[in-house]
């Protein structure tokens, strides 16, 4: 056995498919653990300069000391001797001593004649110390060739004047990276691990050369990636996020991606969290020991470390786990023993299903609901003057401004065009992208790599670290030349754009369009494995207008062929290069933009997502003019014979010298409040500090500057909300409104502030004490670049005596949590308007949850919603989290959260009606995934039952009865709301819950008639004891065995008798949101296992108002159908408050695993106590069957009189049953809908036909049985 606990077949016959196969079962069953850090290790030993040269380089010319990867040569038995003591330390995978064994890194040696016989050498020497302890201890363990990042980098520049220059090539790293893995290969290695990535394009190379290597020479091995975050930024060196390097590398298919090195495992946690989040890979982690001391070295124990890293892998983030700089294999052997037990990570079956994924720095997703995608094209030698003249003066840096431009105008992706032959095509494009790669503000986003020569888009791709797109490749050429230049754009990791061309010429007519491109579509699909979801057909926008009969269709064309495209290849995009429409009226822009803006407001409804505009100059659709528009239809959609002519003498009639149409400022002579829309709605920055100035002086109507926000500045933006979410005002016009908004409210802060100095010298407040009513963190989360929306909110809230810390945009998840702790917020605002930004805000929710932060959360921005955040954010987060709709209602929610008399009443009411959207959004799901239940088990809640919670022995074993409990006990323990209900006495917020109700103007008064009524009845009952409340609880010491629990007479009997009985559990099967992390829960997993060596106890009760049914009938009999409906209600409640007050006893008392509990009646309305009480037949357990377990094992009827119908109802009806957990971890969750290998399993499990199963599980089996 290996020291994880893992006994391993023999090793397969040596295919490529068995080998990984062989890796990934073991990830499959458990946790593998790498080995720790190489050079700590060799620190250790003092070796002299004459070591490291040995015999053979004692003459060497340069200083070899500190080249560690010649000791392979030189001391190969101190490098043996570490790599078995990692291996008997518990590591099941060790690294080749080989992380700057390329050509690059020995070049400082002068040894790079050395390099493939350093890396088979070192590998040699792993593999020896592998197949040595794995005979000694029948464990197999493996070698992974170690390949780190050499000291150059592709995408920064060594020299501070030329932000341009690279003293290496993409190609000189291809060579040297399969000069090294040859070595590897040939010396044995298992996985290759491409590690300590700090620049993505270094990392992309080596990807290029192992492909290469796999497809031409060698047998193909698993792949591990590995990058390095930096710092708490959360990027790499060469600045990509996370996400964005995920992005970029996943075209290798590596087996397995993660982090290492840089920091410690505190610091890595949320990186890791991210990176797991985006990718289908197996997860491996391997961090330094803490962050270095000022003397750069490591002081973080092996404990801690260990300590850090089980935590990880209790939270399902980690599928392999290791140690860097300064693990030693005391930490290794911690860190097996800590996750020797604990449960691997389960990959999602897929992440982002039907969405492009492509990066710059910063990731970038096209999936169904993204908006239409702006290609800047402004960086097109063939299309900008301005560019290219630049360009060919060799001024690149200037030319960076306009690739600036068309960023802050809005382009999310960056076409780049070198095509003209006075250009070095290659040469040109790559210094342009390696200038890119030197801006961020450029950088962030893909980019479009155009030509129609194939070697200048691979002259740019070389230069990229992030995911782009190639423009274009066609079958024009024929399929082996489509095919050949198809796998090489594999191989750099780029999606495609493929031209509507083929053998015969360019498709103009729409049956032509769809075949050549489903013909590409399959040849990629198929023949190459292209992703389809990295496909983008360009159907060929052609030109309209011209006076020639045949191109009337053109367009027409395009937009149907765009529309069968996108419902019969699946996952294909639709891009076009719009310029060439409208190319008949060259020289008329007005009318040239007026026809993009009509074409592509039809064509984005008919699928196309992406299109290379001029961003910044699309015209709003309903802006257009009324005429001018109606031309553009007609010569669009071909309605009119003589379009091109009367566009033509519109131009004429209605521009100056055809040029752009001159713009009237009529609009100035309307009111001041019309100026300020038509200002926002436009994006015209003219005017807008004159005319919100002169609103501000208009103290009548605007006594406070607020007014002037909330007023007409906000109908503004509305009107650019509705136009945008209609598709008539596309990204680049949003972003120019959203300017003119912060210019607006940039003029009005400075008098608002002073309003508010006002204010307080009128208060006379003197005092140095927090003036505020609250802090407040607002923050636009990580991804997102979107503030007006949070700085109109954090304004509105500062003019309303509100503490706003406002930490702008991209804001990652450590920043915001650490800025609440330290400026001890009260609320914590999250805002973002793109897509991504939904799961960032989940997984802020899942951090608070997990470090126990309770501050209320609001969600708000343009992409989010009530429903996403009660069914997807909300219950991530035990504390409030409430969607804002907009900034006028920030200041009343703000005010309720921090109303202490208010608060509790206004969380429940949330809580109530996010419930209800919750209900309402899963029932009107018609197609649910589902995991098997195999799967579903694997990804259950899994407790570390040696270290975590030691479960308490109950105060006895068996039942006690109580025959008669005292009624007045229980009073106090009444639930009052459900009384109101069955009554459908409801009122509105912040009425709605008892004694509040009684406040509502529509049912306050009947509420307290109803009331009074009840007490008076209630008391009169329980003064002549017509009613009898009798229950019984009991315990057992139990086990669980997988989803059963059995129950044993005595905790001597737990190992050598028979159960007493056995509770069968349901799992959760249904399968959630990719971003959840959530467990699949089972009631068995709060109990210890059988084989875990701890004794556990399971608890039972039930109890029931007997009297209820007597006193209905005479009631009845007296025709008073009042008082018989207001016993039946008294009942219920009192037999729930039976089942609250005994609870609360068992918690204290009979069971006594919380004795010193001091909760109030409030607290255990809100279940704030340790421990749950489900019921067979609600949704923790929905099979009522179970009960017949309960009745038989407690004797319930005999001891009680509660009694099972033929249904398993009980009766009397006010009686409360079900099983008492104890365990602080255990909660209350959803089984949800079942798929039919859990119901055979169950039915096998409890000797019962399916059939039968199934008529009682009916509601919720995910299929029809019948």
């Amino acid at each position: 056995m290996s020291p994880a606990g893992y006994e391993f077949p023999e090793r397969p016959v040596n295919t490529k498919k068995s080998l990984k196969d062989e890796i990934e079962s073991i990830l499959r069953e458990r946790i593998m653990v790498l080995d720790g850090g190489m050079g700590t290790m060799i620190q250790q030993h003092a070796l002299s300069e004459e070591d490291f040269r040995g015999q053979e380089f004692k003459d060497h010319s340069k200083y070899l000391k500190g080249n560690n990867d010649l000791l392979s040569i030189t001391q190969p038995d101190i490098i043996y001797k570490i790599h078995k003591e990692y291996l008997l330390s518990g590591a099941d995978i060790i690294e080749t001593n080989t992380f700057s064994s390329t050509r690059v890194a020995q070049a400082d040696y002068d040894l790079e004649y050395l390099v493939y016989r350093l890396n088979k050498v070192s590998a040699q020497v792993a593999r020896k110390a592998a197949d040595d302890v794995t005979a000694q201890t029948a464990s197999r363990r493996f070698v992974a060739g170690a390949m780190g990042p050499t000291n150059k980098t592709l995408s920064v520049s060594p020299s501070v004047e030329r932000s341009d220059y690279r003293n290496i090539t993409f190609d000189e790293l291809v060579e040297a990276y399969q000069e090294q893995a040859k070595g590897l290969l040939d010396g044995g290695v298992d996985i290759l691990l491409v590690e300590t990535i700090f620049d993505t394009a270094n990392a992309k190379a080596a990807l290029f050369a192992l492909k290469k290597l796999f497809e031409e020479e060698y047998d193909p091995r698993p792949i591990f990636v590995s990058g390095t975050i930096v710092d708490k930024s959360g990027r790499t060196l060469s600045g990509q996020t996370g996400e964005a390097f995920v992005i970029s590398v996943s075209h290798s298919e590596p087996l397995c991606i993660g982090l290492n090195c840089a920091l410690g495992a505190v610091e890595m946690r949320p990186f890791i969290e991210t990176i797991g989040k985006c990718t289908t890979a197996y997860i491996i982690c391997y961090p330094n020991a803490g962050l270095p001391n000022a003397f750069g070295g490591y002081d973080e124990t092996p404990e801690v470390t260990a300590k850090h890293i089980k935590s990880f892998a209790l939270d399902g983030l980690v599928n392999i786990v290791g140690g860097c700089c300064g693990t030693t294999p005391a930490h290794i052997r911690e860190i097996a023993e800590a996750v020797k037990t604990c449960k691997p990570r389960i990959p999602p079956s897929f992440v982002s299903e039907g969405y492009m994924l492509l990066s710059g720095l910063e990731p970038f997703r096209i999936g169904p609901y993204t908006n239409f995608v702006n290609i800047g094209e402004r960086c097109n030698v063939a299309g900008s003057k301005r560019f290219a003249k630049l360009i060919m003066a060799g001024n690149y840096e200037e030319a960076l401004s306009v690739a600036k431009a068309q960023v802050e105008m809005g382009a999310q992706i960056l076409d780049i065009n070198m095509d003209d032959g006075m250009l070095d095509g290659p040469s040109a494009m790559a210094r342009f992208c390696n200038f890119i790669a030197s801006e961020p503000d450029i950088a962030k986003v893909p980019l479009c790599i155009d030509s129609s020569n194939f070697s200048v888009i691979e002259a740019g791709l070389k230069c990229c670290q992030g995911k782009c797109i190639v423009n274009s490749i066609s079958l024009k050429e024929g399929e082996d030349d489509f095919l050949e230049k198809a796998r090489r754009i594999k191989l750099y990791g780029a999606a495609v754009v493929v031209m509507a061309f083929d053998e015969v010429g360019q498709a103009t007519e729409t049956e032509t369009k769809i075949a050549v491109c489903t013909r590409a579509y399959h040849l990629l699909v198929k023949k190459v494995g292209f992703n389809p979801n990295d496909i983008i057909f360009d159907p060929n926008i052609l030109t309209i207008g011209t006076g020639m009969e045949e191109h009337n269709l053109y367009a027409i064309n395009f937009i149907n062929a765009a529309k069968t495209i996108k419902e019969t290849l699946p996952g294909a995009k639709i891009s076009g290069g719009l310029s060439n429409l409208s190319f008949s009226f060259r020289g008329m822009e007005a009318i040239r933009e007026a026809m993009h803006g009509v074409f592509l407001y039809h064509a984005i409804k008919y699928g196309m997502d992406m299109g290379i505009v001029n961003a910044g100059n699309l015209p709003v659709y309903d802006d257009i003019h009324k005429e001018l528009l109606q031309l553009c239809e007609n010569l669009i959609w071909n309605k009119d014979p003589d379009a091109t002519e009367k566009l033509l003498h519109y131009a004429q009639t209605h521009a100056q010298g055809g040029k752009k149409m001159v713009q009237t400022d009529e609009w100035r002579d309307s009111p001041v409040e019309e100026r300020l829309e038509y200002s926002l709605v436009k994006g015209i920055e003219k005017y807008i500090i004159e005319d919100t100035e002169e609103a501000r002086l208009n103290h009548n109507k605007y006594p406070r500057c607020l007014n002037i926000i909330e007023g007409p500045l906000m109908n503004g933006m509305k009107v650019v909300g509705d136009l945008f979410g209609a598709g008539k005002m596309f990204l680049p016009q949003v972003i120019k409104s959203a300017r003119v908004m912060k210019k607006a409210v940039g003029h009005l802060i400075p008098y608002m502030e002073k309003e508010r100095e006002e204010e307080r010298a009128k208060s006379g407040s003197t005092e140095e004490e927090d003036p505020y009513h609250g802090t407040i963190v607002l923050a636009t989360v990580k991804g997102d670049v979107h503030d007006i929306g949070k700085n109109i909110v954090g304004v509105v809230l500062g003019c309303n005596n509100f503490r706003v810390i406002d930490l702008g945009v991209m804001t990652p998840c450590d920043k915001i949590l650490r800025a609440a702790i330290e400026n001890k917020a009260d609320i914590i605002g999250l805002s973002g308007l793109i897509t991504p930004s939904l799961d960032e805000m989940i997984f802020v929710a899942k951090e608070m949850e997990r470090l126990a932060i309770k501050i209320p959360l609001l969600i708000g921005g343009a992409t989010t919603s009530k429903t996403h955040t009660a069914v997807k954010i909300a219950p991530r987060y035990s504390a409030p989290v409430i969607h804002v709709l907009d900034a006028s209602k920030s200041v009343v929610v703000c005010s309720q959260l921090l109303d202490e008399n208010l608060k509790d009443d206004f969380f429940e009411e949330i809580i109530e009606e996010y419930e209800d959207i919750r209900q309402d959004h899963y029932e009107s799901l018609k197609e649910r995934r589902y995991f098997s239940l195999e799967q579903a088990r694997r990804k259950g809640f899994h407790n570390d039952w040696l270290s975590d919670y030691k479960p308490v022995k109950p105060t006895f074993f068996g039942t006690k009865v109580f025959e008669d409990y005292n009624l007045e006990r229980l009073v106090e323990y009444i639930d009052w709301k459900p009384f109101f209900d069955v009554w459908q006495l409801r009122g509105k917020y912040p009425n709605r819950g008892f004694p509040k109700i009684f406040n509502d103007k529509a049912v306050g008064e009947e509420a307290k008639r109803v009331y009074k009524d009840a007490q008076t009845l209630l008391k009169t009952l329980i003064s002549q004891k017509k009613l009898q409340a009798r229950g019984l609880v009991g315990f057992w010491p139990a086990q669980s065995v997988q989803d059963d629990i059995h129950l044993y007479i005595t905790e001597e009997a737990l190992q050598s008798a028979e159960p007493i009985a056995k509770f069968y559990g349901l799992r959760q099967q249904a399968e959630k949101d990719s971003n959840c992390a959530d467990p699949y829960y089972c009631l068995s997993d709060f109990i210890a296992p059988l084989d875990s060596g701890v004794c556990d106890y399971l608890g039972l009760f039930a109890v029931a108002c007997f009297g209820v049914d007597k006193l209905c009938k005479e009631y009845e009999k007296q025709c008073d159908d009042y008082n018989s409906i207001m016993v039946k209600a008294l009942g219920d409640r009192i037999a729930e408050a039976f089942a609250e007050e005994l609870h609360e006893r068992v918690r204290k008392e009979f069971w006594a695993y919380c004795n010193n509990e001091q909760l109030d009646i409030s607290d255990l309305r809100r279940i704030r106590y340790d421990g749950i009480r489900p019921a067979p037949g609600y949704p923790s357990q929905p099979d009522h069957t179970e009960k017949l377990t309960m009745w038989k094992l407690a004797n319930i009827e005999e001891a009680t009189g509660i009694q099972l119908t033929e249904s398993l109802a009980m009766t009397p009806a006010s009686a409360v049953s079900g099983l008492y957990f104890s365990n602080p971890k255990s909660k209350y969750f959803a089984v949800g809908k079942i798929c039919k290998d859990q119901v055979e399993d169950y039915a096998l499990r409890k000797n019962l036909p399916v059939v039968e199963v199934e008529k009682w599980l009916g509601p919720i089996l995910a299929y029809d049985s019948e």
